[in-house]
């Protein structure tokens, strides 16, 4: 199983970006994925993360109703949009995957997910 995270970047306070992580090596379709950032002298963080269905999604507090998460099956890929990016959300950004039984599970907790991508920055100045 490998993860591939792209899409990081130097960005300015209000702007946007999309992070993907492209997957290969596993049945796509039954995989749940999560974001995670890590900022310099911080602890890992929950981002985001969805159902292998798509049915179920959730994000951190600190992100809701500014980041989305998403896949699309097909480019076994998924996605995570970033609008409105803010200073404190500077971090390096990585996705995980895990092979779910339940269609809807969306593990938000950094340990349950054998598979991880290599991570992408992200900076936000003001």
């Amino acid at each position: 199983v490998q993860l591939q995270a792209s899409g990081g970047g130097l960005v300015q306070a209000g702007d946007s970006l999309r992070l993907s992580c492209a997957a290969s090596g596993l049945t796509f379709g039954r995989y749940a994925v999560g974001w995670f950032r890590q900022a310099p002298g911080k602890e890992r963080e929950f981002v985001a993360a969805l159902s292998r269905s798509g049915v179920s999604s959730y994000s951190s507090d600190s992100v809701k109703g500014r980041f989305a998460i998403s896949r699309d099956n097909a480019k076994k890929t998924w996605y995570l949009q970033m609008n409105s990016l803010k200073p404190e959300d500077t971090a390096i950004y990585s996705c995980a995957a895990k092979s779910t039984i339940l269609t809807v599970d969306a593990p938000r907790v950094d340990t349950d997910y054998p598979y991880w991508g290599q991570g992408t920055q992200v900076t936000v100045s003001s």
